[in-house]
């Protein structure tokens, strides 16, 4: 069975899993601050959160899954999320992630590009629903876009 060590959490973390380990909705909040301290959720994370909360992976698991938010798989250093809120879905969100993916050679199950530079991932909503459709990069938004504009946002990463 995994032990913390092996997964990597800081002092802060394993500290932050002693006390919430036995409260009601634990699992939920220690997945946030793992994912918050490490960018995801790796299998010894998640192994390391079972054992300490005395449960079973698999419910562990089970959150992970059932909640959009939790990612099992690392983020890429310029990490791109796209809108798919329904008024940037309805304005070619879709198109932009697609765009995104076939200039970074993702397939369609992949995230992360091999080297690591960027992941591209649908978020539900930016908050910039007059500027439809809108793409962010490390936080920096871009609105109104077409697809024909993805290739030089990510130029301008790549190079950074």
């Amino acid at each position: 069975m995994a032990d913390l060590q092996n997964a990597g959490f800081s002092k802060e973390l394993e500290a932050f899993i002693e006390e919430w380990k036995t409260k009601p909705g634990n699992l939920i909040m220690i997945l946030h601050k793992v994912q918050e301290e490490q960018g995801f959720i790796s299998k010894e994370a998640a192994k390391a959160v079972a054992q300490r909360t005395n449960s079973h992976l698999a419910r562990v698991y089970g959150v992970m899954s059932f909640y959009h938010f939790f990612k099992t798989k690392k983020p890429g250093k310029n990490r791109i999320s796209v809108c798919l809120g329904t008024a940037c879905y309805l304005k070619g969100g879709q198109d932009l992630i697609d765009e995104a993916k076939t200039i970074l050679g993702l397939g369609e199950d992949e995230i992360s590009t091999e080297d690591g530079l960027f992941s591209v991932e649908p978020v539900r909503c930016i908050g910039c629903c007059g500027l439809a459709p809108v793409l962010s990069v490390n936080g920096d938004v871009y609105g109104k876009l077409t697809k024909d504009q993805i290739a030089g946002i990510l130029t301008k990463y790549k190079n950074a």
